[in-house]
């Protein structure tokens, strides 16, 4: 299968350093907050490419590069073929970019409270000029919700309501590529299952391929086909869902599985994940987890382990046999 998006060494640094006058007084140096990390990986056509990982580990920030609201700093991000960061062509870039849409992770902040339902839905076809007759209605039936909606407000609505009318407005310019930012994460579980089954409803029938960021693995089990895991801004292992679920190598991906629930978990005893995530600002040296891992050696504290190839899974890790 075809790769349709192509991230490649893509780095992002952003600058959370204190005003220039308070730096000067208190001769404090810049701090360079480092958000994502040389992260490479690809996404095939009609697929689902997941990224998990802890709070703080740049799953958001890659989303929000892929959809162009932030600049990468550096590396590349390449949709049929087009790099969207250095592609000089803007009638290129604009055409891939009309391909891309993307549902947030909180139903209640990303529809303007002032909008009808109709006018929030169609928005992205009305910016271009197109038709807008009976579109929001349409799709408002396709996501599960009556066509009489469309002349609501979002506060008339459940927040699995308001996430189906989010998923509606990404639909409206039939987009190839929709990034998910854990779009269920605000919901109850049983709304959240609804609003799962309607995704995978909707990417069998519009052929739609989904970058899909979540910290649930329960949920990511459910939904994706290749699996990738980020530590500290760091892609640490990749596989194939299945694979990943049955043998995953990284220690830190064997954490995760050890200290999410499970229904079988009832009495079992699993020892908690040591210390905290590191400061982005600060990163430990080599690779970014030893500091928390069980079976680092002094090699780990120095030497960044590279991305290699195990059977089907993609490891940053120096004793991942």
């Amino acid at each position: 299968m075809s790769a349709l998006i192509k991230v490649a060494h893509l780095t992002r640094v952003f600058d959370v350093s204190k005003p220039w006058l308070n730096r000067v007084i208190e001769r404090s140096p810049k701090a360079l907050l480092t958000a994502v990390s040389d992260v490479s990986f690809e996404i095939p056509e009609k697929s689902v490419y997941a990224l998990v990982g802890e709070s703080g580990s740049g799953k958001s920030t890659i989303g929000k590069i892929m959809v162009g609201l932030v600049p990468p700093s550096s590396g590349s991000v390449e949709v049929q073929g087009v790099d969207l960061a250095t592609e000089k062509d803007a009638a290129k870039v604009e055409a891939v970019r009309a391909e891309i849409q993307m549902i947030f992770q909180d139903p209640y902040a990303s529809l303007n409270p002032r909008w009808r339902v109709r006018d929030i839905i169609a928005e992205p076809v009305a910016v271009k000029g197109g038709d807008t007759t009976g579109l929001a209605e349409k799709l408002l039936e396709q996501v599960g919700l009556s066509g009489k909606d469309a002349g609501k407000y979002p506060h008339e609505f459940s927040g699995g309501q308001r996430q189906r009318i989010c998923i509606a407005r990404a639909l409206a310019s039939e987009p190839k590529i929709i990034v998910c930012d854990e779009p269920t994460s605000a919901l109850d579980v049983s709304v959240q299952a609804q609003v799962l089954n309607l995704m995978t409803d909707l990417r069998e029938e519009f052929g739609l391929t989904y970058l899909f960021i979540s910290h649930d693995l329960t949920v990511v089990q459910h939904m994706a086909d290749i699996i990738g895991v980020l530590y500290l801004g760091r892609l640490v292992e990749e596989a194939p869902r299945d694979v990943l679920f049955s043998d995953p190598k990284h220690p830190y991906t064997k954490m995760l599985f050890a200290a999410a629930p499970r229904m079988d978990g009832f009495g079992r005893e699993v020892e908690p994940p040591k210390g905290e995530i590191p400061d982005a600002i600060n990163p430990p040296s080599g690779c970014a987890y030893h500091p928390r891992c069980p079976i680092a050696v002094a090699r780990c504290s120095t030497e960044r382990p590279e991305m290699r190839r195990i059977g089907q899974t993609r490891v940053a890790c120096h004793l991942a046999e």
